[in-house]
């Protein structure tokens, strides 16, 4: 077994994992073209899912497992080269804190309207206005995982209501009630705070439409920590602009990175970040026990073993 790590040091060091691979080779590589020259010896993959190409995975003939140390694979999919015997593991369940930590600067940056606050400081403006609070708020969360229960229990510290919209899980901790896909545009009628986090697949792709929009309060805001496509981009932009909605907070887009002459940089009610809900300071220490242990139980042929399967 050899392992190929692609990855710049922001999320993940190679030299912490080697002490835990005793006897393991272990190749680390900042991008995916650099790795290209050692890629045919390695049967083993670790990367960000966006970060794997075409072009590498077709040089490793070998290959029989990736390990993504990011939660979302659909890029993957997109794949020509990759095989469909491949193991695929994600870094689910790590992300909690840095998103629902984002979720709040979102809720309370809108909410607040604090890039209102920025500008007057930056004009040496005096202004003061009454300042929205959470308390008895309703955040409706589309999606039911690891990180939406870890949003969820903090909502409730804050004494928010806590609505789930998913199919697959019913009463969950931290959530008032749960109701199924079906019921979104009811859900979405209630929202303060609609926040996306469900997967992108073909069923989830522009879940959240125009029908969505108009069913919400022109109060509310919207907040996608998920995939841009989750969300219909121009129907958003519209209700946006038609205020039939109050704001958007945007980690995630259709096109990343955003094109600099698309209308969303501009919009008043909107704050936007480039697509780092995930990351933390502390993201290698997150996910080194998840990806030891994995591949550890990879080259020990215990394949049941494996945390986070994806495929």
């Amino acid at each position: 077994m050899e392992v190929l790590i692609v990855e710049r040091e922001k999320h993940f060091r190679a030299d912490d994992l080697r002490p835990q691979l005793p006897g393991i080779k272990v190749h680390d590589f900042k991008t995916a073209e650099d790795a290209l020259a050692a890629a045919p010896a390695c049967d083993v993959l670790v990367a960000l899912a966006h970060n794997v190409t075409d072009e590498l995975v077709g040089a490793m003939p070998n290959l029989g497992y990736i390990v993504s140390l990011s939660a979302g694979v659909d890029h993957l999919w997109s794949l020509k080269n990759l095989q469909p015997q491949v193991r695929i593991t994600n870094g689910r369940g790590i992300h909690g804190p840095q998103m629902a930590e984002m979720a709040f600067l979102y809720m309370i940056g809108l909410s607040r309207n604090y890039r209102q606050m920025e500008a007057n400081q930056r004009s040496h403006v005096w202004d003061r206005w009454a300042q929205p609070v959470l308390v008895d708020k309703t955040v409706v969360i589309i999606g039911i995982g690891a990180i939406s229960e870890a949003i969820a229990t903090r909502c409730k510290a804050f004494g928010m209501t806590v609505v789930g919209v998913s199919n697959a899980r019913g009463e969950t901790q931290g959530f008032d009630r749960v109701v199924p896909r079906a019921q979104l545009r009811e859900a979405a009628s209630e929202a303060d705070f609609l926040i996306v986090l469900v997967p992108l697949d073909e069923r989830t792709r522009h879940l959240v439409n125009g029908e969505i929009f108009s069913a919400m309060k022109p109060s509310a805001f919207v907040i996608n920590l998920a995939r841009g496509d989750v969300i219909d981009e121009p129907a958003m932009v519209k209700a946006l602009q038609d205020r039939t909605i109050a704001g958007a907070g945007l980690d995630v887009f259709s096109i990343e990175p955003l094109p600099k002459d698309h209308p969303l940089w501009d919009m008043p009610n909107v704050m936007m970040s480039p697509r780092i809900g995930g990351m933390s300071d502390i993201y290698d220490r997150q996910v080194l026990p998840l990806v030891a242990h994995n591949l550890n139980a990879w080259r020990e042929g215990r394949q049941q073993d494996l945390r986070n399967v994806v495929r």
